[in-house]
């Protein structure tokens, strides 16, 4: 089958590779008719590289047809049209039973220190072949594939792998209080997600903060107040008169390790990343190398006994999180 296949830093190729096989009686294969390109895969192409092996396929918001199943796969049977979580969880264990389906404690990635093992994302996540390919093989299908009705077009149905449930829960963390006010860092598609979420379910104001103008533009159509981020203290004013002085009840940041405003932890990157992937591994576990421009302006931000909801990824001090 061809697949997108990571080879080095900004080397990305869509190759010829072994068809996957049924190798457990959970597992089932599909046939993939739509993958999303994650914000997280870019992290792959450049920042993440030193946790990456040549030859691992990419990719964690697939859907598609069900071609084989395992024999203990029973709700779903070939020609099933599914959409499959970014998080390869079991259902059954303590973990999944208490809704943290992304620390399963079936598939965590113990030899690492990380939770549930995921789709398509490093050898912190278990290295398991991902979605941005021709078939897919799905582990622990018995309880992960979402079943979706034949007819619609993929992209109805395509964000339930990761963009939606993500934005949701970002919104979800964020524990806006009824009618408040809510500010979103970042407007790409899981702030801008995250910005129309708040609104459907009650938030009274939300404010978005992105240096794109399309972006800006887009959520300003859908009654979003958006700031330019030109300069950081101009907007941290703009923020805080448009909140009476006080800043809003929750903020999300919604861009992670790679923000606009750090110009000296982008250089300590771009130096990390020409070291040899062992040494460059063990310093962005150890020494952090994030970009915090974003954390730090949410901070700032929020109003006093207000909520940060945190779902941009970093991949340096927060690696050994267990968050």
């Amino acid at each position: 089958m061809k697949a997108v296949v990571w080879h080095g830093k900004r080397d990305v190729r869509v190759d010829t590779v072994d068809d996957p096989v049924i190798q457990e009686p959970t597992d089932a294969v599909i046939r993939v008719t739509s993958s999303g390109i994650c914000g997280s895969d870019l992290h792959l192409y450049e920042v993440l590289g030193p946790f990456m092996t040549e030859g691992d396929i990419l990719g964690h918001e697939p859907m598609g047809i069900v071609e084989e199943v395992g024999p203990q796969v029973t709700r779903l049977k070939p020609g099933d049209r599914v959409v499959v979580p970014f998080q390869i969880a079991c259902g059954g264990c303590w973990m999944c039973a208490q809704g943290l389906q992304t620390q399963c404690e079936t598939t965590q990635v113990r030899e690492e220190g990380m939770g549930a093992a995921l789709f398509g994302y490093t050898r912190l996540y278990g290295r398991v072949p991902g979605g941005q390919a021709e078939y897919l093989r799905v582990p622990q299908a018995q309880y992960g594939p979402i079943t979706v009705p034949v007819g619609p077009p993929d992209d109805r149905f395509v964000y339930l792998s990761d963009v939606l449930p993500t934005a949701w829960q970002a919104v979800e963390y964020a524990a806006i209080p009824d009618g408040g006010t809510l500010l979103v860092l970042g407007l790409g598609p899981i702030g801008d997600m995250c910005a129309r979420i708040a609104l459907h379910r009650g938030a009274g104001r939300v404010i978005g903060v992105d240096p794109v103008a399309e972006r800006r533009d887009r959520a300003l159509a859908r009654g979003v107040e958006a700031l330019d981020l030109h300069d950081r203290d101009e907007v941290l004013t703009a923020i805080r008169e448009l909140t009476g002085g006080r800043g809003p009840d929750s903020v999300i940041d919604a861009v992670g390790m790679e923000a606009h405003g750090s110009p000296t932890t982008k250089a300590v990157q771009q130096m990390v990343g020409i070291l040899p992937d062992a040494w460059a591994a063990k310093i962005m576990e150890t020494a952090g190398v994030d970009r915090l421009a974003a954390l730090d302006l949410a901070i700032e931000a929020v109003r006093r006994g207000g909520t940060i909801s945190i779902i941009g990824v970093y991949g340096a001090w927060p690696t050994r999180c267990r968050c």
